[in-house]
């Protein structure tokens, strides 16, 4: 399981050498994917939204104005929460999703759709 980010999708100024660098997961991920095949291992990215943590200095989480401003281009009305990644990751991981395989699985509410 590798994580990526939104921003491998979506272009921020200030954010070029964050998102180079989580493109580079999801190209791993094809890779790592196809290599570990035979040994029947999945392997998938999953890529969060704008979530209200600490990253980036908690500017989703302690900026009323970026917060509505997701809210309001987010199809589910809200920045996610942590919360909202963990469950994600666990069913990915489980035995239930064993053919999900080389994927990048966006958990994101809904942004500009």
């Amino acid at each position: 399981m590798n994580i990526s980010s939104g921003l491998t999708r979506f272009a921020y100024p200030g954010r070029i050498a964050y998102a180079a660098m989580k493109g580079a997961v999801e190209v791993m991920t094809h890779y790592m994917a196809k290599e570990l095949g035979s040994r029947r291992i999945a392997v998938n990215t999953v890529a969060p939204g704008a979530i209200q943590t600490d990253f980036s200095g908690g500017m989703v989480r302690d900026n009323p104005g970026i917060a509505r401003h997701i809210a309001e281009v987010t199809a589910l009305g809200r920045p996610g929460l942590s919360d909202d990644i963990g469950p994600m990751i666990a069913s990915l991981l489980s035995g239930d999703n064993r053919w999900v395989n080389a994927q990048r699985i966006e958990v994101f509410g809904g942004p500009a759709i």
